[in-house]
């Protein structure tokens, strides 16, 4: 894996080369093993290599292609190398001897912009182009490879991490303080902004084009909305079965043995099931790594979820003789811990600050064990196991009442602790339609629960009315009630790009040397599940249909019958109560943090501190203030403390 950077003066400033190269410095910890620079005529490129990939031993960065015309630097993993080297009538023998990086160019030569519909994998790159005089920037459809750019007076720069955009003099040092109040009320991460005045993100999926004369960006992929249409059931789960497969098995290389996070739910156990189906004939090992509460722990737990996911775990580490099971149990971390290394990392605050704890304790976990290669399964809900309730408000629309009413009375027949009720059943069919005000009333009646942006959240009133953050919600079509979807397809559309965890990868490779790669995330089986029809996914009452087909061959029937949902870090209540004081510090630093004082409710958050509860941490209206609110208020408020220099 690598780290790029850029600096490009309009004028033909003489000064590129060493802009670039302190770039590069900042980047070293994600790219220690090798340096490369190139510059001409008012413009340089540079790349820091971490070598992962076998191919990486070839790669000598920056490229020079089409006799000077195009120079590239490139952070990637190539996923369908054999199938690229085949169209562009690379020999084999000729393949094994480049980089990936290397085929990526072949492929801009041969297809010039057109080339992104050809490329599978995690990219991020820039290409320069002589002739046209112009600077492309670009990202993989889901973004899991960072990007960042900042537009100054007569120059453009780039990195893959802010750090590096920050060692430039015309680059200013101040956090978006719009950025984080939507950041506070989960607003989708749409458009070019970052947490950093002045530096933007290059937006999955899309490629930037900067010229003298400004810059544009227009997405390179928008997957069509398709039906696939197969003759029974069990085909479409030997396909998706088919998909899975291939995701993982491209995602193995670089590495011998494998690690893997193994949740107690689909996405992670399929992911490391099949990881093992694919190591075993050539002897090689998984190691699979499920967080877990402390020792002893029985605390009680919300509604429908299990809090111990480590026996779940475990029924599936059994089925596979290459699988080591390893229980990580981060009982000495308190959601404040990990906070500064976070900010060094990632450059940018974290949302569920109660996870950072486990997380960072499974790459300890991976890196004790020299294991490069961590694998996810974090896009899953909306591709391997997404559970196909739209069909429902699908159905009514498209007028199929008799099917509508089989399935809501199949779903509420369902035994078990998940059983949905009447209720439930026709808010997921009618609640699209519902008027916001109507719906909230409808949900306090019901749960009891006001559905109040600012139960969930620690944003300061003022601010959420200033920025008028209800509008912009709407905006990105986030909808602060919470209402049910009516269309799958936009659903899961709109939630593979709410989020972009890039930073975080690129953390981990930095903070680890763990190349952190999610097989869910595959730009082919997102296609081929967005094409699925909803039906397949909801069945004559069950939820994620397809899935329990597809996995049946190698998921556990422990796994496969729960209907429950896991609760990680199920222990945060009594890590957070054991730093109770600390949180009152970091409280009292806010008030000196002019940003944390407008962006955050801080007098609320001493409140929550003061009002300590002794019981109750599985209920909402505990979770909400404490888990949510408190948590994120004090994450966002430690990033606004480190981006304006306040904690010094």
């Amino acid at each position: 894996m690598t780290a790029i950077a850029g600096l490009w003066r309009f004028d033909g400033g003489p000064d590129v080369a060493d802009g670039c190269a302190r770039m590069l410095a900042a980047q070293e910890t994600y790219g220690p093993d090798a340096l490369g620079q190139w510059s001409e005529d008012g413009i340089a490129l540079g790349r820091r290599l971490m070598r992962i990939l076998p191919e990486d031993k070839f790669d000598r960065q920056p490229l020079i292609g089409f006799g000077g015309k195009y120079v590239l630097v490139a952070d990637l993993r190539l996923d369908n190398r054999e199938e690229l080297t085949a169209a562009l009538q690379i020999p084999d023998a000729t393949a094994r001897g480049l980089c990936d990086a290397a085929i990526l160019l072949a492929a801009f030569e041969r297809w010039d912009d057109a080339c992104f519909d050809h490329l599978v994998g995690d990219y991020a790159f820039a290409l320069w182009d002589k002739d046209r005089r112009r600077l492309l920037l670009a990202r993989d459809p889901l973004g899991t490879q960072p990007l960042h750019y900042h537009c100054g007076n007569g120059f453009v720069a780039f990195a893959s991490m802010p750090k590096g955009l920050h060692t430039l003099p015309d680059v200013p040092y101040a956090p978006d303080e719009e950025r984080i109040a939507e950041f506070l009320v989960l607003m989708p991460e749409s458009g070019s902004r970052t947490f950093f005045q002045g530096i933007e993100r290059v937006v999955p999926g899309h490629v930037v084009t900067v010229t003298a004369a400004g810059v544009r960006a227009r997405s390179h992929w928008e997957p069509k909305r398709q039906t696939i249409k197969l003759a029974s059931t069990d085909e479409y789960a030997e396909a998706l079965r088919h998909h899975l497969d291939e995701a993982v098995r491209c995602r193995l290389r670089g590495a011998n043995n494998i690690g893997a996070h193994l949740s107690g739910g689909f996405d992670s156990s399929a992911v490391a099931a099949t990881t093992a189906r694919l190591l075993a004939p050539s002897g090689k090992r998984v190691f699979a790594f499920t967080a877990v509460p402390r020792e002893g722990y029985n605390g009680p737990s919300p509604r429908n979820r299990f809090v111990d996911e480590g026996p779940h775990a475990a029924a599936t580490a059994a089925l596979y003789s290459n699988m080591e099971h390893v229980l990580v149990r981060s009982e000495n971390r308190s959601p404040l811990d990990d906070l500064d290394r976070a900010f060094l990392l990632a450059d940018r605050p974290v949302l569920n600050a109660c996870n950072l704890g486990w997380e960072y304790a499974i790459n300890d976990a991976a890196r004790e064990r020299k294991l490069p290669v961590l694998l996810t399964g974090q896009m899953g809900n909306m591709t391997i196991s997404y559970n196909g309730l739209e069909l429902l408000p699908e159905l009514i629309r498209s007028g199929r009442w008799l099917r509508w009413r089989h399935e809501a009375s199949a779903l509420v027949g369902t035994v078990g602790p998940a059983r949905m009720r009447w209720r439930g059943a026709l808010a997921q069919t009618f609640g699209p339609w519902i008027p916001t005000p109507v719906w909230a009333w409808l949900n306090r009646v019901a749960t009891r629960n006001t559905s109040d942006v600012l139960d969930y959240t620690a944003v300061h009133p003022n601010r959420l009315a200033a920025l008028d953050l209800p509008r912009r919600a709407r905006e990105r079509s986030l909808d602060l009630g919470y209402r049910p979807w009516k269309d799958g397809f936009a659903m899961r559309l709109w939630v593979l790009r709410r989020g972009d965890r890039a930073n975080f990868r690129k953390a981990a490779l930095g903070g680890w040397r763990i190349d952190t790669r999610d097989p869910t995330a595959d730009r082919r089986l997102i296609e081929f599940s967005l094409a699925v029809p909803t039906e397949q996914f909801l069945r004559d009452g069950l939820v994620k249909a397809l899935p329990r087909r597809t996995l049946a061959d190698r998921l556990p029937k422990m796994v496969l019958d729960e209907k429950r949902k896991g609760y990680q870090a199920a222990d945060w209540h009594e890590k957070l109560t054991a730093v109770r004081n600390r949180l009152a510090v970091e409280i009292d630093g806010l008030e000196d943090c002019p940003p944390a004082a407008r962006a955050l409710d801080v007098a609320r958050m001493r409140r929550l501190v003061e009002n300590w509860p002794t019981r109750g941490w599985e209920r909402t209206d505990i979770m909400q203030p404490y888990r949510l609110a408190l948590l994120r208020g004090i994450s966002v408020g430690h990033f606004l403390r480190r981006a304006t220099g306040a904690n010094r």
